[in-house]
């Protein structure tokens, strides 16, 4: 998936002229938590909520400017980098949220909470399913669990691995929900070993 696919199109904005205290305002009408800062149609810097945080004086709000205070040259993303880019970039720099650029034009913003909806969706968590964990018969394949899921009528959402403590690969099967207890027995006759169903 995309970043263009999950990311905020509805752009809220504000001019580098601006007091912080507008800022301030916009971020707390609009439930955001990150502020593009555009001039001329383009974006020449972006405020965060911790940025306006250090200057939540009241007396100090009204003389400065979200110029003064707002990031210049912002970790940003191109529109069409993979969601697992974005989700790096987020995690590398900690870092709640990331401009999306089209040719250098800003586009939209994605954020974290944009991020897990996007591998919630992909990862079909909030359909009616089934995980299988499954460690795959020495000597066999994933593809043979994957044939043996689909010849019992078994739709696969997603397919996700990781370490096992027998230091072979367990793979997490999210399926739609069917006939799993014939697809357990099938896999258990074939050999793989099923080590929990999850609802």
């Amino acid at each position: 998936m995309k970043v263009k696919n999950c990311m905020q199109k509805d752009l809220i904005t504000i001019g580098r002229n601006a007091l912080l205290q507008e800022a301030g305002v916009l971020m707390k009408k609009h439930s955001i938590r990150h502020l593009p800062v555009v001039e001329e149609e383009q974006m020449v810097g972006f405020i965060t909520e911790s940025d306006l945080r250090q200057y939540s004086f009241p007396s100090l709000e009204k003389d400065i400017y979200v110029h003064e205070v707002m990031v210049l040259n912002p970790i940003t993303i191109n529109v069409n980098a993979s969601i697992e880019s974005a989700a790096r970039l987020i995690h590398d720099y900690k870092i709640g949220g990331l401009p999306v650029l089209d040719k250098k034009k800003l586009v939209g913003i994605i954020t974290a909470i944009d991020l897990i909806s996007a591998f919630i969706d992909m990862m079909g968590l909030l359909r009616a399913s089934a995980r299988l964990d499954v460690l795959v018969a020495k000597g066999s394949g994933v593809e043979d669990v994957t044939r043996i899921i689909k010849e019992h009528g078994c739709e696969i959402i997603s397919v996700a691995t990781e370490s096992h403590s027998s230091r072979r690969k367990l793979y997490c099967f999210r399926l739609e929900k069917g006939e799993i207890d014939r697809v357990i027995e099938a896999l258990e006759d074939a050999g793989h070993k099923v080590v929990s169903v999850v609802d």
